[in-house]
């Protein structure tokens, strides 16, 4: 029996996907084997020896210490594009509160509705403060086209929008998805420099931090309207207040208020809801417990983000699972012990991502202790377990 922690409330359409023979949900387990995590801070968690993985019901994995994971034999899954969908629709909108003073029109009707028979010829009077401009025919630039930058993409196209995109990771999938709906850059500058609406759809890693900044905001057009969905952390708070203050930026939306711009000047400050639908909600519940499923009962691994993608189909006895360092010769290594123990495999797949690989190895028969001591004794392996 597997346990199964929930750090936060997880879709009953996902968990209702456990096996009870196989698994049980206990959010007060201290030692379980998989954890469910939405935005609970992981960052200083202890995590116990039994612990095999943490699926993240969503894409951003800033929550959870991928590294410390790494090094402990832990598979991090996140839910890439499951939440795309509420994302892409939240932008959509972003873009015409961007647009036109919205916001503040709407306010400023509340402000005269003690007026009672007066408020019609007030709103008349009154309504030329909160105008703004079509976005038909306006540039849009994207920058990460993946699951949500995609979408977004293709429905600002249909919207009537000119729309460059920035990705360097870009998949040719993507690519043919896009040919003839976006102009593809190979320069981030590009987008600065030509668009009057930027949307931000990158992970937050140490690289992307303050994309947006003083100097990348000094090659916009004034008036540029930008919205991030996507990590407040993309976005220096100083520098884009600084540029609304001299007008270069007319309108900042964001789904990550804080301190500084939750009732600032310039900004539409939304409550976190970019995935915030019950559809979005399901559908990252369904996908972070199938991968758990996955990787507990077959080793399969799939949208990891600190092991590689790696799976195939049962066959022979019993299956290992290698979590390892990536350096030469240990998958001869694990191969040489798995003959000295009179085994044989009877399948193999490897793959490897960066300092680390995983290796699943189909055998002939059922995995003995000793095999599998034998093999977490040598040099370079992290963890092995046999399913």
């Amino acid at each position: 029996m597997y346990t199964v922690k929930c750090l936060n409330g997880i879709a009953c359409v996902g968990t209702d996907r456990f096996d009870s023979a196989l698994f049980k949900i206990d959010d007060k387990a201290e030692n379980p084997d998989a954890i469910l995590v939405r935005s609970a801070d992981m960052l200083n968690y202890a995590f116990n020896d039994r612990l095999l993985c943490i699926a993240r019901a969503g894409a951003g994995v800033n929550n959870i210490p991928l590294d410390r994971c790494a090094e402990a034999g832990i598979v991090v899954f996140n839910s890439p594009g499951a939440n795309s969908g509420g994302v892409k629709e939240l932008v959509l909108a972003s873009l015409f509160l961007a647009s036109r003073d919205i916001v503040g029109g709407i306010e400023w009707v509340k402000s005269i509705a003690h007026e009672g028979d007066k408020v019609a010829a007030a709103v008349e009077k009154g309504k030329s403060a909160f105008v703004g401009p079509e976005i038909l025919g306006k540039t849009l630039g994207i920058i990460g086209l993946g699951a949500v930058g995609a979408k977004v993409a293709t429905s600002a196209h249909a919207l009537g929008m000119k729309v460059m995109g920035y990705d360097p990771f870009l998949s040719d999938a993507v690519k043919g998805e896009l040919a003839g709906k976006a102009k593809l850059v190979a320069d981030m500058k590009e987008i600065f420099t030509s668009c009057e609406y930027i949307t931000l759809h990158l992970p937050y890693t140490e690289s992307t931090k303050n994309t947006i900044n003083a100097s990348t905001l000094a090659l916009m057009k004034d008036g540029v309207k930008i919205i991030n969905l996507a990590r407040g952390e993309l976005v220096n708070d100083d520098d884009i207040l600084a540029a609304i203050e001299s007008g270069r930026v007319a309108r900042y939306v964001t789904d990550f208020p804080n301190g500084k711009t939750a009732n600032a000047k310039g900004v539409i400050a939304i409550p976190h809801l970019g995935a915030s639908t019950p559809e979005s909600e399901d559908n990252c519940a369904i996908m972070a417990v199938d991968e758990i499923i996955e990787y507990v009962t077959n080793g399969n691994i799939v949208n990891s983000v600190n092991f590689p993608s790696v799976s195939m189909d049962r066959s022979g006895g019993s299956r290992l699972v290698i979590l390892r360092k990536n350096v030469d010769g240990l998958q001869s290594d694990i191969l040489d012990a798995i003959s000295s123990a009179g085994a044989a495999a009877v399948a193999t797949a490897d793959k490897a991502k960066g300092s680390v690989a995983a290796t699943l190895i189909d055998l002939n028969g059922n995995a003995t202790g000793a095999l599998v001591s034998a093999i977490s004794s040598i040099k370079g392996v992290i963890r092995v377990r046999a399913v």
